[in-house]
C-alpha cells in the first residue's frame, strides 16, 4: 500500500508542583520528570501552567496591599527568554530527544515589574520553537500578569504533527481556538494552574475547575478534530503552607477549593489517558495523527464544514513592544536604519 504516513507518538502530561517561587529548582525538577518521562518513550512531554515559579494564589486570598512580597518574589524568580535557564530545560530536551511544553512566569529587561503567563514548546533538538504569552490574564490573575499579543498564537511544524498551545482560560475563547485550528493544529497543548478559588468552599454556584477542563478539552478536540494533551498543576504542602502562612482558614480554603485534571483526548472528544485529579503524576497516552482524518469526515471547520464567504477571522501576529526605535545616519548613510530594539539581552537558547 502506497501512501502517505502520519505521526504515532506518546505524549506526556506531567502533573507537578515547582518547588515554590524558586525558579532554578523547580528547573532542576523538571529536568528530572522530563527524563523520567522519556524513559518511559514519551516524545512530547507537557507541564502546567507557570510551573516556573509558581502560580499566584495569594490573588485569591489577600487584599493586594498584603500581597507586595509575593509579587516581588514572583518577579525575581521569572524567567527571562533565553537565560541560562531555558538554556538548562533546552539542554535535556535535546539530551532526551524530546519536545517540552512548560509554563513559565516571564520577565524581560524593559521593566522590573512586568509578568507575563507564558508558554514555552522547546523541540527535540534543544530549541525554543515558540513562545506564547497568554493574552489576558483571568480573574484575581490580572493582579500579577500583563496582557499577551498574537505573536505566540500560532503552530509550530513538527515531525510530531502541527502543536498548538493555550494558556487555562484561553481555551474558552472560540476565536484563539480557531485561529490555531485554521493554521492546520493537530495536537492541541492546554495547561492549568493547580487550583482556581472563585467562591468560598459549599457556596451556591461554585466554579469546577475539573468539570470546566473536561468540557473545553472535549470541545476543543471534537470540534477541530485534534488530540488535546492537558497538564495541570499540583498543589503540594509547602505552598499551601507558604501562602497560607499559618491562617488555618486560609489553609483549609486551599486545600477544598476546586481542583484541576490532567488528561489526554482524542479528535472525536474520547479520553485516550487519565484523568489525573489531585495527585503529583504524568499521564502517558498515544498520538496517532491519522486518527483524525475519518472524524473530519463528519465536521472539517477549517475546511469544506465551513463558509468562509461569510465568517472571517483576522488576527494580528504583531509582537508589542514598548517603544519601535528607527536608528539613522547622516543623508546617503543607512548604517542600523530600521533596527529595532529587542527583548531581553539574557544568553541561553534562541528565542521564537
Amino acid at each position: 500500500m502506497g501512501g502517505d504516513t502520519y505521526p504515532k507518538f506518546l505524549a506526556a502530561a506531567v502533573q507537578a508542583a515547582p518547588v515554590f517561587l524558586d525558579r532554578d529548582a523547580t528547573i532542576e525538577k523538571a529536568c528530572k520528570l522530563i527524563e523520567e518521562a522519556a524513559s518511559k518513550g514519551a516524545e512530547l512531554v507537557v507541564f502546567p501552567e507557570v510551573f516556573v515559579p509558581a502560580y499566584p494564589l495569594w490573588s485569591f486570598l489577600f487584599p493586594p496591599m498584603d500581597t507586595h512580597h509575593f509579587f516581588r518574589r514572583l518577579f525575581e524568580n521569572a524567567v527571562r527568554v533565553p537565560s541560562p535557564q531555558t538554556e538548562k530545560l533546552c539542554e535535556v530536551a535535546r539530551k532526551c530527544g524530546v519536545y517540552v511544553s512548560i509554563g513559565i512566569n516571564e520577565k524581560a529587561d524593559q521593566s522590573m515589574g512586568a509578568i507575563w503567563n507564558a508558554n514555552l514548546i522547546i523541540d527535540r533538538w534543544g530549541k525554543i520553537a515558540l513562545k506564547h504569552r497568554k493574552l489576558v490574564p483571568t480573574f484575581a490573575d490580572k493582579l500579577s500578569w500583563a496582557n499577551g499579543d498574537g505573536s505566540g498564537l500560532r503552530v509550530v511544524p513538527s515531525d510530531l504533527g502541527r502543536l498548538g498551545a493555550l494558556i487555562c482560560g484561553e481555551n474558552t475563547n472560540p476565536l484563539a481556538r480557531f485561529a490555531l485550528l485554521a493554521q492546520g493544529e493537530q495536537v492541541h497543548i492546554s495547561t492549568y494552574p493547580p487550583t482556581f478559588p472563585f467562591r468560598r468552599p459549599g457556596a451556591k454556584y461554585n466554579y469546577d475547575l475539573g468539570d470546566a477542563i473536561r468540557i473545553r478539552a472535549g470541545a476543543h478536540s471534537f470540534e477541530g478534530k485534534v488530540f488535546t494533551i492537558v497538564a495541570s498543576g499540583a498543589l503540594d504542602k509547602d505552598a499551601v503552607s507558604a501562602v497560607a502562612g499559618g491562617d488555618s482558614v486560609k489553609e483549609e480554603f486551599l486545600l477544598h477549593s476546586s481542583k484541576p485534571i490532567s488528561v489526554i483526548i482524542n479528535p472525536n472528544g474520547e479520553v485516550v489517558a487519565g484523568p489525573l485529579d489531585t495527585a503529583e503524576g504524568m499521564v502517558i497516552g498515544e498520538v496517532d495523527i491519522s486518527e483524525s482524518i475519518e472524524y473530519k469526515q463528519i465536521h472539517d471547520v477549517v475546511g469544506y464544514y465551513n463558509r468562509f464567504d461569510v465568517f472571517s477571522l483576522r488576527l494580528n501576529a504583531l509582537h508589542h513592544q514598548p517603544i519601535d526605535i528607527r536608528l539613522g545616519g547622516a543623508v546617503g548613510e543607512d548604517k542600523g536604519a530600521g533596527e529595532e530594539i529587542s527583548e531581553g539581552t539574557g544568553g541561553g537558547a534562541g528565542s521564537a
